[in-house]
């Protein structure tokens, strides 16, 4: 989708406002929690510092399209089954920056996971069901990927 924006206005506005992405929030307005991550161009960035004109001919990435309509990524179920997100806030943020990491390198390990989580803030879960989705999702995704590269065993 497009859209309009002031010269002025912050990605992270547009965004909710604009195009009506609400899964993006806004949190500290500072860069440092983590709740407003989005992805331009494939890279996790802070939409709540990033002017909207920035991202002009930009492929922006929210968690609204993280997964095809109607589905959960691998990220995303692996989430719901270790009850990774409580009340949601930060959830969005931290799905987009592991995606961005785990696309890069699935074969990212526990300590890699847990710097990429030490940007962002959360008060409900305390890392620990989020580190443990992240891992899990990493294996999934690793394993995934072994047996697409034919390292799987055919039935």
């Amino acid at each position: 989708v497009s859209g309009t924006a002031e010269p002025r206005m912050l990605l992270a506005d547009v965004l909710r406002h604009v195009l009506g992405a609400t899964g993006t929030h806004v949190g500290c307005e500072h860069g440092v929690c983590g709740a407003c991550t989005v992805r331009v161009d494939g890279a996790a960035v802070r939409s709540c510092l990033m002017f909207a004109v920035q991202a002009d001919g930009r492929r922006v990435d929210t968690v609204e399209g993280l997964a095809p309509a109607g589905t959960l990524s691998v990220l995303q179920q692996a989430f719901r089954r270790n009850h990774a997100l409580q009340c949601g806030f930060c959830t969005a943020g931290i799905l987009m920056s592991l995606a961005e990491v785990l696309e890069r390198r699935p074969d990212a390990d526990e300590d890699e996971l847990r710097a990429v989580l030490s940007g962002h803030l959360c008060r409900c879960t305390g890392y620990a069901p989020i580190l443990r989705a992240a891992v899990e999702a990493a294996r999934e995704m690793r394993d995934g990927r072994a047996a697409d590269e034919g390292g799987g065993e055919g039935v």
